[in-house]
């Protein structure tokens, strides 16, 4: 993967690599800020660990913080759905895993299927910054994004007519709520990726796109998600 050390150098220039991890999607990282776990938090050292440098695990409950860290200089990698509205302002591997994003609706709501809910009076719940939130508000034509620090937090306290969120937890939610259930077909694809800045020096980007598809085809992050009880996740091709 060619000079590792001037990858270290261009990645971590403070010599120590300033990952961070967003706590508030569980199929990627669990625990708590001082004892994180995950694929994310498992790819992070595993970065350090090819460059031969310490990690240190920044984290956040909210993927719009990550991103925030990375932009304005105060970590160094980030593990972020690609997004268009993120594009400019972060240089992405290819997804390692994908994950889907489901709407919630009450038990009693006329909605089947995602494309019943892009209609004039449709509110929908969901977490400020999100790679679903950027998603709906670049394509719906008729509903309504309500942010909030949490999507079916924003759909209880507003009375909304959905919430929007990842499906492992928004199952979960509707499991411990009766009065709700999830529009099984997914309204998107998400696609995690690893990402660090874009003025990053070409080989830095190279290592970090080569060492994911490592990863991936090794069978390193279908282990880590397996380890951290995701087994649903599916890892990208």
């Amino acid at each position: 993967m060619g000079d590792l050390s001037a990858v270290a150098t261009d990645l971590a220039p403070g010599g120590t690599l300033r990952a961070a991890v967003n706590l508030g999607n569980p199929v990627l990282a669990h625990g708590t800020p001082d004892e994180p776990g995950g694929v994310t938090v498992d790819i992070a050292r595993e970065v350090a660990a090819r460059l031969d440098v310490p990690v240190e695990l920044v984290c956040f409950d909210a993927a719009r913080k990550s991103f925030e860290a990375l932009t304005s200089g105060a970590a160094d990698l980030c593990f972020l759905a690609i997004e268009p509205a993120r594009a400019a302002s972060v240089a992405f591997t290819a997804p390692y895993v994908v994950i889907e994003g489901v709407f919630v609706v009450p038990v009693d709501s006329p909605f089947r299927a995602p494309a019943d809910v892009d209609r004039p009076g449709v509110r929908i719940g969901v977490k400020q910054g999100s790679a679903y939130d950027l998603f709906l508000t670049r394509t719906l034509e008729h509903a309504t994004v309500v942010r909030g620090e949490d999507g079916v937090v924003a759909f209880e306290e507003g009375g909304l007519e959905v919430a929007a969120g990842i499906r492992q937890p928004m199952t979960a939610y509707a499991a411990a709520h009766p009065g709700t259930r999830v529009i099984d077909e997914r309204f998107m694809r998400i696609e995690q990726a690893v990402g660090t800045s874009p003025d990053r020096r070409p080989e830095t980007l190279a290592f970090l796109r080569d060492l994911v598809e490592e990863l991936k085809g090794n069978g390193f992050v279908a282990d880590a998600l397996r380890r951290a009880n995701q087994p649903d996740a599916t890892v990208a091709d």
